[in-house]
């Protein structure tokens, strides 16, 4: 990717100088990085109980649901909440 290597004072390299890099660490203390994905991004029509119960018990479902929340994640299960769950939370919060 040539822009990557844009020259310092260049409108792209001023650009991604001043996106924000979200904070991930809360995302190698949680439950979910220590089981398999297809819990938290089931087949549609599957359950989505065992990531909630899995997420029930994390420490670090807050900060999943507001990252999830805050990039507009749409698919699978994040800080305990389905896509319709987290779909309602938006609709609701504007």
């Amino acid at each position: 990717m040539i822009e990557r290597f844009a020259p310092p004072g260049t409108i792209f390299a001023m650009y991604t100088d001043t996106i924000p890099t979200p904070d991930l660490t809360w995302q190698r203390e949680a439950l979910c990085a220590q089981t398999g994905a297809e819990f938290f991004f089931p087949e549609p029509g599957s359950s989505v109980r065992e990531a909630k119960r899995i997420c029930g018990m994390c420490e670090m479902r807050p900060a999943c649901l507001d990252y999830a929340l805050a990039h507009d994640e749409r698919f699978g299960v994040w800080g305990g909440l389905s896509e319709k769950e987290r779909l309602e939370i938006r609709r609701t919060a504007h």
